[in-house]
């Protein structure tokens, strides 16, 4: 079995200006997500993962750094291009007043399985890269927990997957910045343990898989 926390970056100044980051360069975190990430600090407390997972946009480097620096260092840490944000192409840097009014955003909206971004990847691209980075961090021997720092849509369409929704269901689920998800794999078989949790904690206890997540863990198999 195999935990992993997927965290969303923390408030940044796209998110404070209402415009569509994607993976334009400098889009560094708010005020308020500077806070949120020194929050992780006690949030994540002291948990010590097997490897780390992160975006290569800014916003996701300075959400954890904070955490790295005091608890940190030792871990394993690789940047991965696949759990970057999407490429929204052209849309990139547009306000979503601005988007919302495009004949596409419906499409964004009500298929997103559908939607290619104009000069960019689809959503389905997306989703594909984003599990396949999922699963290699999965694969991670070791018996502690592993953490993925990403992006909202990224964590989304790895949520849909593991609980079996199609993807164009995924803007049914929400995930808010510095908010924490934890998803136990298990034979191919994964279950949402937390689910875009903004104020918890992940204690060292809590951070490791136990059989009591499993399939009738929870009522135990004591005759």
């Amino acid at each position: 079995m195999a935990r992993i926390v997927l965290l969303r970056h923390a408030h940044s100044v796209a998110n404070e200006k209402n415009i569509l980051a994607g993976r334009s360069p400098g889009i560094a975190l708010s005020k308020t997500g500077s806070k949120q990430a020194e929050g992780l600090v006690d949030r994540l407390g002291n948990v010590a993962f097997d490897q780390i997972f992160i975006s290569p946009m800014e916003r996701c480097h300075q959400t954890i750094a904070p955490w790295l620096e005091k608890n940190g260092r030792s871990i394993p840490l690789s940047i991965d291009h696949d759990i970057s944000e999407v490429d929204y192409g052209s849309w990139t840097g547009k306000s979503l007043a601005s988007l919302r009014r495009k004949t596409l955003w419906k499409t964004v909206a009500e298929q997103p399985s559908q939607m290619i971004f104009p000069d960019g990847e689809s959503l389905l691209q997306m989703q594909n890269r984003a599990l396949s980075s999922f699963y290699r961090l999965n694969a991670v021997k070791g018996k502690k927990a592993r953490l993925l720092v990403s992006h909202g849509d990224v964590i989304k369409s790895i949520v849909a997957h593991c609980l079996g929704m199609h993807l164009d269901q995924f803007q049914k689920l929400v995930i808010e910045p510095a908010s924490l998800t934890v998803i136990d794999t298990d034979n191919g078989v994964s279950r949402l343990i937390t689910f875009n949790d903004t104020a918890g904690r992940v204690s060292r206890e809590s951070a490791a898989p136990t059989a009591a997540t499993a399939i009738g863990g929870s009522t135990g198999n004591k005759a």
